[in-house]
């Protein structure tokens, strides 16, 4: 029994020393605490999922049209009113003209009359009402139009799936914002109508024109708060989607690396294609060292070759240079290929710092290697 217990004991001293955070998840089962990368954001836009909010465009929309109202309620009053006088005067005029009465053909023709006339009329609220819309989404997610939420997709008609989108956070969260608009939208409107409450009794004693301005009146007035009201729940309609957006798009840390391989390539292979391709670069600086006038060393940390010919340039040319090993094989090469090698540790150290492979020399250095050069043509005419 005291050997179990003490086994049991050891076994929960080792258990306690493991870092358990190596067995946290980072992959795309882990959590989720990164910020949505460019990309991803780019997709998503590209499906169709932005940060939108419809309350906020109902609310502008209201708004715009009990605002086009207020302002147009005597065009909308004498325009309803004469198109009212001329529909009945023609069913008038029909009735009276016509032996067989009233034909169904004659009703549709004037209803479909009544219809054009009345479109002419309220014409000017659908076009702001549109634009009010267009204006509204495009602050919101931008132009970028796509198609790709039209397309069909078999996920949606998943029972299981439907069943989720019913009893879940988002529902909940519909179901007590629609439960709150209906409070007080009918809080609004009963206590709109309540202020007018004395002047309503007298309705019949004025004259038809004056009736319908007061109603409207009423309407309108109702409609304005009513707009601002739901202006301010689309306000953070708009606040709560734009959160949940940011929240739905986060990534894993794992995702992000992924991500970047993806999109960057992976770092290990682009190390790879970078080795190779300075490897190819010095194979070719390495096979120019034969044709250098002189090699100027620092004396064994740093080499530079150079070679001076008018045809191909107008200053001294930097073939090769390099450091430590590389600047021992450029020795080596040059000597293998009869090529003078010079110590100066000024030059070699302002050649191999300031001009790359290829370049001319500055003319800062001009006279310096001017001066090697002419002791090396002057020895060789010697030897000569």
């Amino acid at each position: 029994m005291i050997i179990g217990v003490s086994i049991m004991e050891d076994s929960l001293l080792i258990f306690s020393t493991i870092d358990l955070q190596f067995f946290a998840q980072d992959g795309p089962g882990g959590e989720k605490t990164e910020p949505a990368t460019a990309k991803k954001l780019e997709d998503a836009r590209e499906e169709g999922k932005v940060a939108k909010s419809k309350e906020i465009n109902s609310a502008f929309e209201l708004l715009g049209l009990f605002l086009m109202l207020k302002f147009l309620t005597a065009y909308f009053a004498s325009g309803f009113i004469a198109t009212f006088k001329e529909v009945f005067g023609k069913i008038s005029d029909i009735v009276s003209d016509s032996i067989s009465g009233f034909s169904i053909n004659q009703a549709q023709s004037l209803m479909n009359y009544s219809c054009l006339k009345i479109l002419s009329i309220v014409w000017p609220v659908l076009l702001v009402g549109v634009l009010i819309s267009f204006v509204v989404s495009l602050v919101q997610v931008k132009w970028k139009p796509t198609g790709k939420p039209l397309q069909p997709k078999f996920s949606k008609m998943n029972p299981a799936q439907g069943f989720k989108k019913i009893i879940s956070k988002d529902s909940l969260f519909e179901l007590v914002k629609s439960v709150i608009k209906i409070f007080f939208i009918g809080y609004i409107a009963y206590s709109s109508v309540k202020d007018y409450a004395d002047e309503i009794f007298i309705l019949y004693e004025i004259t038809l024109y004056q009736a319908i301005a007061f109603v409207g009146k009423i309407i309108i007035d109702t409609g304005i708060r009513i707009a601002i009201f739901y202006l301010v729940i689309g306000i953070a309609d708009y606040a709560y989607t734009k959160h949940k957006f940011n929240e739905d798009m986060k990534m894993t840390k794992q995702e992000v690396k992924d991500e970047f391989k993806n999109s960057e390539g992976n770092p290990e292979i682009k190390g790879r294609q970078r080795q190779i391709m300075r490897q190819a670069s010095q194979k070719r600086m390495m096979a120019d060292v034969p044709k250098a006038d002189v090699v100027i060393t620092n004396p064994t940390h740093l080499a530079v070759a150079i070679k001076y010919d008018t045809e191909i340039a107008t200053a001294p040319i930097v073939l090769a240079k390099g450091e430590d090993y590389l600047a021992m094989k450029i020795r080596e090469l040059a000597k293998e290929s009869g090529i003078d090698i010079v110590e100066n540790k000024p030059v070699a150290r302002m050649l191999y710092t300031n001009v790359d492979v290829g370049q001319e020399i500055p003319p800062e250095l001009y006279q310096a290697v001017a001066e090697i050069l002419a002791e090396i043509y002057k020895k060789k005419q010697t030897a000569y």
